[in-house]
């Protein structure tokens, strides 16, 4: 329950300092409106262009899987803040009562356990994601969502124990990209040609036990100077 309480924790502070107090309501403090459930309808769009699903192009190509766990943690943000948001504005209990409906999910001790290799080929991978996508707008409960999340966390080769790895360093990323314009528009995303979500990973992959202050301080450090 800790790792779940902790990332819970770290989305309503980055939720706060990015959108003002006040979010879970629907609007940001610069008066736009916010759509959870659109911002993870289009995360999972990317993350099925990560599976070579097309049969017009580039045929015998493979799952980008390490592009697949990033683009699965990026809607964990959003299905996290949904979930925080609907607890709040209607009344469903405290952040830790969330998170502890969240570890007592039917696939929860399954997702926290070893990661095991989907026997799915991708065709019956993108379906998993597009169930998601569809219970996103089908009224279903936050918790029916989250179990949901698990299943496509699961077969993208994550586990609570990598997630929570790659959740706190795009966290921490989403915080400098804050601090360094992104909202304005100035932030440089490529980072000697590549995007700072791999900076962001080879940081992790080099130091194990990385805090995410210090985390944070290689970043600035990596970051384009000019």
């Amino acid at each position: 329950m800790n790792k779940i309480l902790q990332m819970l924790k770290l989305q309503q502070q980055l939720n706060d300092a990015t959108n003002g107090e006040g979010w879970e309501n629907g609007t940001t403090k610069n008066g736009k409106l916010i759509d959870w459930k659109r911002c993870s309808y289009l995360e999972c769009a990317e993350l099925i262009e990560s599976y070579p699903w097309k049969h017009w192009k580039n045929i015998d190509a493979q799952p980008d899987y390490e592009n697949i766990k990033i683009e699965a943690v990026d809607i964990w943000h959003f299905i996290m803040s949904q979930a925080l948001s609907d607890y709040k504005v209607n009344a469903l209990g405290s952040i830790e009562e969330l998170a502890e409906n969240i570890v007592n999910l039917p696939n929860f001790e399954t997702f926290r356990a070893e990661v095991i290799a989907t026997e799915k080929n991708y065709y019956g991978q993108i379906e998993v994601v597009e169930e998601l996508m569809r219970i996103l707008f089908c009224g279903a409960s936050t918790e029916a969502l989250i179990t949901a999340f698990f299943e496509v966390a699961m077969q993208s080769g994550l586990n609570l124990d990598s997630l929570y790895k790659l959740y706190v360093g795009k966290n921490i990323l989403n915080q400098f990209r804050q601090d360094h314009g992104y909202k304005e528009g100035s932030y440089i995303k490529l980072w000697n040609g590549k995007e700072d979500n791999v900076t962001m990973q080879r940081i992790l992959d080099e130091n194990t036990e990385i805090t995410p202050e210090a985390l944070y301080g290689k970043l600035e450090e990596a970051y384009p100077k000019n």
